[in-house]
């Protein structure tokens, strides 16, 4: 009974470190680089008859070319709100609505600008970081809770806490690698 009690919260920790893992993905993706992609625009909400809507559920988005968005709302009176949620965005686009579909150049970045983004992944790579040790701090506590209810050993404990460790590194690590990845893009010319 306890080692499945101590199995189980590794197992909780090594899904908490992979969804904050997939959250990061998910914010990288988010963050430009030279080329134009649909996915730079998945963090936009727009203000949808009153309520805060992700863009791709009321508009599709493709790159036709690598230095141009094409959003076609699915709802022809969005457009509007789509092209006020793109210019409120810190992405820095500025769309153009010809009255059935938004088109979003995306220009060049310049030096500086990608130093920004650059030090904006940094940051995201920090805050899943900090998520992946409060998931490891969590599951800390629960490994001394087990092994005071249970009356473990405390090597028991140790034992699990190292692989609690070493689950933390992996993830840290591949975080380490994704932003690493995103700033060679980012940096690239």
């Amino acid at each position: 009974m306890p080692d499945d009690l101590i199995d189980q919260t590794l197992k909780e920790a090594k899904q908490g470190m992979e969804k904050a893992l997939q959250h990061f993905r998910a914010e990288l993706q988010s963050i430009r680089t030279g080329r134009a992609s649909p996915a730079m625009l998945q963090t936009i909400k727009v203000d949808y008859y009153g309520s805060q809507t992700p863009l791709e559920q009321i508009a599709s988005v493709t790159a036709p070319q690598a230095d141009l968005l094409l959003i076609q709302p699915f709802d022809a009176n969005a457009l509007e709100d789509i092209e006020k949620a793109i210019m409120k965005s810190d992405l820095g686009f500025n769309p153009s609505n010809d009255g059935s579909q938004i088109r979003v150049p995306v220009p060049p970045l310049s030096e500086e600008r990608r130093k920004e983004l650059a030090k904006k992944a940094s940051e995201r790579a920090e805050e899943a970081r900090i998520s992946i040790r409060n998931t490891r701090r969590n599951a800390k506590e629960r490994l001394k809770k087990v092994e005071q209810e249970e009356n473990l050993s405390e090597d028991v404990r140790y034992a699990a806490e190292q692989d609690l460790q070493e689950l933390t590194d992996e993830y840290t690590d591949k975080v380490d690698q994704l932003v690493e990845r995103k700033e060679e893009e980012i940096m690239q010319v």
